[in-house]
Protein backbone atom coordinates (compact mmCIF):
# COMPACT_ATOMS: atom_id res chain seq x y z
CA UNK A 1 0.00 0.00 0.00
CA UNK A 2 1.29 3.45 -0.93
CA UNK A 3 0.37 5.02 2.40
CA UNK A 4 0.93 8.68 1.55
CA UNK A 5 -0.95 8.35 -1.74
CA UNK A 6 -3.81 6.58 0.03
CA UNK A 7 -4.07 9.31 2.68
CA UNK A 8 -3.82 12.10 0.10
CA UNK A 9 -6.58 10.82 -2.20
CA UNK A 10 -8.89 9.98 0.72
CA UNK A 11 -8.58 13.47 2.23
CA UNK A 12 -8.68 15.25 -1.14
CA UNK A 13 -11.85 13.36 -2.11
CA UNK A 14 -13.52 14.42 1.11
CA UNK A 15 -12.34 18.01 0.81
CA UNK A 16 -13.78 18.40 -2.69
CA UNK A 17 -17.03 16.56 -1.98
CA UNK A 18 -17.55 18.51 1.25
CA UNK A 19 -17.02 21.86 -0.45
CA UNK A 20 -19.49 20.90 -3.20
CA UNK A 21 -22.01 19.84 -0.54
CA UNK A 22 -21.73 23.19 1.22
CA UNK A 23 -22.22 25.13 -2.01
CA UNK A 24 -25.23 23.06 -3.08
CA UNK A 25 -26.77 23.30 0.40
CA UNK A 26 -26.78 27.10 0.16
CA UNK A 27 -29.10 26.87 -2.83
CA UNK A 28 -31.14 23.76 -1.94
CA UNK A 29 -31.38 23.52 1.85
CA UNK A 30 -30.70 27.07 3.04
CA UNK A 31 -34.03 28.54 1.82
CA UNK A 32 -35.88 26.18 4.18
CA UNK A 33 -33.59 27.22 7.04
CA UNK A 34 -34.32 30.89 6.30
CA UNK A 35 -38.04 30.19 6.36
CA UNK A 36 -37.78 28.28 9.65
CA UNK A 37 -35.80 31.10 11.27
CA UNK A 38 -38.33 33.65 10.03
CA UNK A 39 -41.16 31.65 11.60
CA UNK A 40 -39.21 31.38 14.85
CA UNK A 41 -38.67 35.15 14.91
CA UNK A 42 -42.34 35.79 14.21
CA UNK A 43 -43.30 33.52 17.11
CA UNK A 44 -40.81 35.28 19.40
CA UNK A 45 -42.19 38.71 18.46
CA UNK A 46 -45.71 37.48 19.13
CA UNK A 47 -44.56 36.45 22.61
CA UNK A 48 -43.23 39.96 23.24
CA UNK A 49 -39.54 39.18 22.79
CA UNK A 50 -37.20 41.73 21.23
CA UNK A 51 -35.48 40.66 17.99
CA UNK A 52 -32.53 42.57 16.58
CA UNK A 53 -32.75 42.03 12.79
CA UNK A 54 -29.24 43.39 12.27
CA UNK A 55 -27.80 40.84 14.71
CA UNK A 56 -29.82 38.03 13.10
CA UNK A 57 -28.64 38.97 9.61
CA UNK A 58 -25.02 39.22 10.79
CA UNK A 59 -25.25 35.80 12.41
CA UNK A 60 -26.74 34.21 9.30
CA UNK A 61 -24.05 35.82 7.14
CA UNK A 62 -21.39 34.38 9.45
CA UNK A 63 -23.03 30.95 9.18
CA UNK A 64 -23.11 31.07 5.39
CA UNK A 65 -19.52 32.24 5.10
CA UNK A 66 -18.35 29.47 7.40
CA UNK A 67 -20.41 26.74 5.74
CA UNK A 68 -17.75 26.05 3.09
CA UNK A 69 -15.11 25.43 5.73
CA UNK A 70 -17.55 23.35 7.77
CA UNK A 71 -18.54 21.30 4.72
CA UNK A 72 -14.89 20.75 3.80
CA UNK A 73 -14.09 19.59 7.35
CA UNK A 74 -17.06 17.21 7.32
CA UNK A 75 -15.98 15.95 3.91
CA UNK A 76 -12.42 15.31 5.03
CA UNK A 77 -13.71 13.27 7.99
CA UNK A 78 -16.00 11.17 5.83
CA UNK A 79 -13.35 10.92 3.11
CA UNK A 80 -10.93 9.40 5.61
CA UNK A 81 -13.61 6.96 6.78
CA UNK A 82 -14.60 5.96 3.24
CA UNK A 83 -10.96 5.52 2.28
CA UNK A 84 -10.27 3.21 5.22
CA UNK A 85 -13.36 1.08 4.60
CA UNK A 86 -12.66 0.97 0.87
CA UNK A 87 -9.06 -0.15 1.39
CA UNK A 88 -10.30 -3.02 3.55
CA UNK A 89 -13.32 -4.10 1.48
CA UNK A 90 -12.25 -3.19 -2.08
CA UNK A 91 -11.77 -6.78 -3.25
CA UNK A 92 -15.17 -7.86 -1.93
CA UNK A 93 -17.16 -5.05 -3.57
CA UNK A 94 -19.02 -5.69 -6.82
CA UNK A 95 -17.67 -4.13 -10.01
CA UNK A 96 -14.55 -4.41 -12.12
CA UNK A 97 -13.13 -0.91 -11.65
CA UNK A 98 -12.39 0.88 -8.41
CA UNK A 99 -14.54 3.78 -9.65
CA UNK A 100 -17.72 1.68 -9.59
CA UNK A 101 -16.66 -0.14 -6.42
CA UNK A 102 -16.18 3.14 -4.55
CA UNK A 103 -19.59 4.44 -5.63
CA UNK A 104 -21.25 1.23 -4.44
CA UNK A 105 -19.52 1.51 -1.07
CA UNK A 106 -20.40 5.21 -0.80
CA UNK A 107 -24.06 4.34 -1.41
CA UNK A 108 -23.93 1.71 1.33
CA UNK A 109 -22.37 4.18 3.74
CA UNK A 110 -25.07 6.75 2.95
CA UNK A 111 -27.65 4.15 3.95
CA UNK A 112 -25.78 3.19 7.13
CA UNK A 113 -24.75 6.65 8.33
CA UNK A 114 -27.65 8.79 7.11
CA UNK A 115 -30.74 7.00 5.80
CA UNK A 116 -31.06 4.28 8.47
CA UNK A 117 -30.73 6.89 11.22
CA UNK A 118 -33.14 9.28 9.50
CA UNK A 119 -35.84 6.61 9.46
CA UNK A 120 -36.06 6.92 13.25
CA UNK A 121 -34.74 10.44 13.81
CA UNK A 122 -35.20 12.49 10.62
CA UNK A 123 -33.49 15.84 10.21
CA UNK A 124 -35.40 18.93 11.30
CA UNK A 125 -34.83 22.58 10.38
CA UNK A 126 -33.76 25.12 13.03
CA UNK A 127 -36.39 26.16 15.58
CA UNK A 128 -37.80 22.62 15.70
CA UNK A 129 -36.87 21.14 19.07
CA UNK A 130 -36.69 22.20 22.68
CA UNK A 131 -33.20 23.36 23.77
CA UNK A 132 -33.75 21.59 27.12
CA UNK A 133 -33.89 18.18 25.40
CA UNK A 134 -30.90 18.62 23.13
CA UNK A 135 -28.70 16.25 25.16
CA UNK A 136 -31.33 13.51 25.10
CA UNK A 137 -31.94 13.98 21.39
CA UNK A 138 -28.20 13.83 20.70
CA UNK A 139 -27.89 10.66 22.78
CA UNK A 140 -30.74 8.98 20.89
CA UNK A 141 -29.25 9.99 17.55
CA UNK A 142 -25.81 8.66 18.47
CA UNK A 143 -27.37 5.43 19.77
CA UNK A 144 -29.19 4.86 16.47
CA UNK A 145 -26.03 5.69 14.52
CA UNK A 146 -23.98 3.28 16.64
CA UNK A 147 -26.52 0.49 16.19
CA UNK A 148 -26.54 1.03 12.43
CA UNK A 149 -22.75 1.10 12.25
CA UNK A 150 -22.19 -2.01 14.39
CA UNK A 151 -24.90 -3.91 12.54
CA UNK A 152 -23.35 -2.93 9.20
CA UNK A 153 -19.89 -4.07 10.28
CA UNK A 154 -21.27 -7.37 11.59
CA UNK A 155 -23.24 -7.95 8.39
CA UNK A 156 -20.19 -7.14 6.25
CA UNK A 157 -18.02 -9.60 8.19
CA UNK A 158 -20.68 -12.29 7.87
CA UNK A 159 -21.04 -11.58 4.14
CA UNK A 160 -17.31 -11.97 3.68
CA UNK A 161 -17.28 -15.19 5.74
CA UNK A 162 -19.97 -16.62 3.45
CA UNK A 163 -17.97 -15.68 0.36
CA UNK A 164 -17.79 -19.30 -0.82
CA UNK A 165 -21.54 -19.81 -0.42
CA UNK A 166 -24.31 -19.21 -2.97
CA UNK A 167 -25.70 -15.71 -3.38
CA UNK A 168 -29.00 -16.78 -1.79
CA UNK A 169 -27.13 -17.80 1.37
CA UNK A 170 -25.06 -14.62 1.45
CA UNK A 171 -28.23 -12.53 1.40
CA UNK A 172 -28.66 -13.51 5.04
CA UNK A 173 -26.07 -10.85 5.95
CA UNK A 174 -27.91 -7.76 4.60
CA UNK A 175 -31.19 -9.26 5.82
CA UNK A 176 -29.81 -9.33 9.38
CA UNK A 177 -28.87 -5.66 9.06
CA UNK A 178 -32.41 -4.76 7.99
CA UNK A 179 -33.90 -6.71 10.91
CA UNK A 180 -31.60 -4.97 13.42
CA UNK A 181 -32.52 -1.52 12.03
CA UNK A 182 -36.24 -2.29 12.13
CA UNK A 183 -35.90 -3.51 15.71
CA UNK A 184 -34.06 -0.32 16.67
CA UNK A 185 -36.73 1.82 15.01
CA UNK A 186 -39.43 0.03 17.00
CA UNK A 187 -37.64 -0.15 20.37
CA UNK A 188 -35.76 3.14 20.69
CA UNK A 189 -37.69 6.07 22.23
CA UNK A 190 -39.29 8.54 19.86
CA UNK A 191 -38.06 12.10 19.47
CA UNK A 192 -39.20 13.78 22.72
CA UNK A 193 -40.12 17.06 21.03
CA UNK A 194 -43.34 17.52 19.06
CA UNK A 195 -42.97 19.08 15.62
CA UNK A 196 -44.74 22.43 15.77
CA UNK A 197 -43.44 23.89 12.50
CA UNK A 198 -45.56 23.52 9.33
CA UNK A 199 -45.14 19.97 8.04
CA UNK A 200 -44.68 21.13 4.45
CA UNK A 201 -41.59 23.04 5.61
CA UNK A 202 -40.31 20.15 7.72
CA UNK A 203 -40.85 17.53 5.01
CA UNK A 204 -39.31 19.74 2.32
CA UNK A 205 -36.26 20.29 4.53
CA UNK A 206 -35.92 16.56 5.16
CA UNK A 207 -36.20 15.68 1.47
CA UNK A 208 -33.70 18.37 0.49
CA UNK A 209 -31.25 17.22 3.17
CA UNK A 210 -31.54 13.58 2.10
CA UNK A 211 -30.97 14.59 -1.53
CA UNK A 212 -27.87 16.67 -0.85
CA UNK A 213 -26.37 14.03 1.46
CA UNK A 214 -26.95 11.33 -1.17
CA UNK A 215 -25.32 13.61 -3.73
CA UNK A 216 -22.38 14.16 -1.36
CA UNK A 217 -21.75 10.43 -0.89
CA UNK A 218 -22.01 9.70 -4.63
CA UNK A 219 -19.57 12.51 -5.45
CA UNK A 220 -17.24 11.39 -2.65
CA UNK A 221 -17.26 7.82 -3.94
CA UNK A 222 -16.81 8.93 -7.55
CA UNK A 223 -13.82 11.16 -6.75
CA UNK A 224 -12.18 8.54 -4.54
CA UNK A 225 -12.73 5.81 -7.13
CA UNK A 226 -11.39 7.97 -9.95
CA UNK A 227 -8.28 8.94 -7.99
CA UNK A 228 -7.82 5.34 -6.84
CA UNK A 229 -7.90 4.05 -10.43
CA UNK A 230 -5.44 6.74 -11.46
CA UNK A 231 -2.92 6.42 -8.61
CA UNK A 232 -3.43 2.74 -7.63
CA UNK A 233 -2.34 3.15 -4.00
CA UNK A 234 -2.99 -0.56 -3.34
CA UNK A 235 -0.08 -1.51 -5.62
CA UNK A 236 3.34 -1.73 -4.02
CA UNK A 237 6.12 -0.16 -6.04
CA UNK A 238 8.70 -2.72 -7.15
CA UNK A 239 12.36 -1.91 -7.40
CA UNK A 240 13.84 -2.21 -10.87
CA UNK A 241 16.67 -4.69 -11.31
CA UNK A 242 20.02 -3.02 -11.90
Amino acid sequence: MKTLTFIAISLLSGLLAGAILAIVNQGVVDPFIERAIALENQHALAQGEMIDPVAVDAYRLWQKEGSIATGALLGVSYGALLGLVFAYSRKSLPGKKNFSKAIVLAGIMWVVIYFAVAIKYPANPPAVGNPDTINLRMLLYVAMLAISGVAAIGSALLYKKLESQKNTTRRIAPAIYVVVILAAVLLLPANPDPVTAPMDLVNSFRIASAFTMAMFWIILGAILGMLWDKTKPHETATAKAS
